[in-house]
């Protein structure tokens, strides 16, 4: 079985024989004396990492058509940076996975009943993974990963503590986001500086997982505080944007943590916390909840219109998009209507119930199998899981080297669990505000996969 497993995770992948076979491989390095010339250049990584800080420090307050426009920025600049390299190939298993799941996307344009839509969300989807690209570069950096990392914890804290100020204070509703029936119709939910209180929920998970990660990474009182601070601001932040698969994501989110925290320490516990450590948190964290949601109307509430099923209008209305959405994949079943909302949009209309037209399929899985098809959403899968299976091998191996950095990958993976929760029954991380995180977050897990001198990890 364990064979089967390494294969299936690629966990035994080189990629030296494959790129000396490559006839695409052949032109990394293209420039290399150029480089060795250009005084800019010799700075290509802190370039690279300053330039994407960027569409950090930007990405909450402006337009989707800028952030766009900068992200084909820095893919010009990957492809800049990859023509200039003669360093060791930067390919694992990771980047493999996400260039068959770029491949698919290209097949599901291809074979698209509306083509020109889906090329546009082919567009979009290829600068994301550009943005990958980069990114898993430059973290490669412990000095780059950190500052970047710093970039990313204080704008969330800019963005949460206006959420919060929000929730004191008041704010405009900009939609009926609260079912009109319910005892909460009028409850005030924070959207920040994002406009959507779903949309904000996604943007923060990579903020409180990485807080978190600060927390134990950063050295002194006063960086412990901060992070500190930037946990309950975050946190708090998430909870008054009154999203239910926000909530969903939060603990998926704080149970990973936990999980993968508990293994980083375990070897350094007395032998009875080794035994009751893990259950003794996960039992009082399940307190925690069961007495929020007993003692607090408002917790109690939203959490009980989870399962109101259809007499809730907000569950309603994402039924009958979710079987809108698999009657789509019925009839488009192995390559799907193509990448993108334009595509979405362009089909969906033909399959919703009256009254409930809808920009996604309300789900990160079904939108998967409806872009690029079962063979699609079975790559994304595939890519979750070496992803995660190529996290825990990094964090293992940077924990017995006494590495703090592996804190940053325990981070990476628990804010994936929280994005992923929440997709289960929303698609708002397609948006670039979270889009980035996303690859981002990958990225930081792929940034750390180890090489051996003899091409063999």
């Amino acid at each position: 079985m364990n064979p089967v497993w390494h294969q299936f995770t690629l966990s035994d992948f080189s990629p030296y024989r494959w790129l000396a076979a490559s006839y695409v491989y052949r032109i990394i390095g293209l420039l290399g004396q150029w480089k060795q010339g250009s005084f800019l250049l010799q700075w290509g990584e802190p370039l690279g990492a300053l330039l994407i800080s960027i569409v950090f420090i930007f990405g909450p307050f402006i337009s989707t058509g800028l952030i766009g426009l900068w992200l084909f920025a820095l893919a010009a600049y990957w492809g800049l940076l990859t023509l200039a390299d003669k360093g060791k190939p930067g390919i694992t298993p990771i980047h493999l996975l996400v260039m068959v799941y770029w491949g698919m996307a290209a097949i599901a344009v291809a074979l698209s009943p509306v083509k020109t839509a889906a090329l546009t969300g082919f567009v979009k989807l290829s600068l994301y993974l550009l943005f990958f690209l980069l990114s898993a570069r430059i973290l490669q950096s412990p000095r780059l990963t950190n500052g970047l990392i710093t970039v990313v914890l204080l704008i969330g804290l800019v963005v949460s503590s206006y959420g919060v100020r929000q929730n004191f204070f008041g704010v405009e509703q900009l939609a009926t986001w609260n079912d009109p029936t319910s005892e909460l119709a009028q409850a005030t939910r924070v959207y920040s500086y994002l406009g959507n209180p779903n949309l904000l929920c996604s943007y923060l998970f990579a903020a409180i997982a990485l807080s978190i990660g600060a927390v134990f990474v950063w050295q002194g009182r006063l960086p412990k505080a901060l992070a500190v601070t930037m946990v309950l601001v975050n946190s708090s932040c998430l909870y008054f944007t009154g999203s239910r698969g926000g909530w969903i994501g939060m603990m998926a989110l704080l149970v990973s943590f936990a999980l993968l925290l508990f293994v980083w320490f375990r070897d350094s516990l007395p032998p009875f916390w080794r035994k009751w450590l893990l259950p003794l948190v996960l039992g009082g964290f399940a307190g925690v909840v069961l007495v929020a949601i007993v003692a607090l109307e408002p917790i109690r509430l939203r959490v009980m219109s989870i399962f109101a099923g259809r007499e809730d209008s907000s569950n309603n209305f994402r039924m009958n998009v979710w079987m809108a959405a698999i009657e789509m994949i019925k009839d488009y079943p192995l390559t799907g209507i193509g990448p993108g909302n334009a595509a979405f949009n362009s089909i969906y209309p033909r399959y919703m119930s009256p009254k409930y037209s809808a920009l996604s399929s309300y789900s990160i899985f079904l939108e998967n199998a409806v872009e690029m098809g079962l063979i699609g959403l079975s790559i994304f899968l595939w890519l979750i899981i070496v992803t995660v299976n190529q996290g825990i091998a990094q964090m293992q191996r940077l924990r017995l080297e006494n590495n703090r950095q592996g804190i940053w990958l325990i981070a990476a993976i628990a804010g994936m669990a929280g994005l992923l929760g929440q997709g289960l029954v929303d698609t708002v991380w397609y948006r670039p505000q979270v889009n980035i995180f996303w690859w981002f977050l990958v990225a930081l897990i792929a940034s750390q996969y180890q090489f051996k001198g003899n091409g063999e990890q």
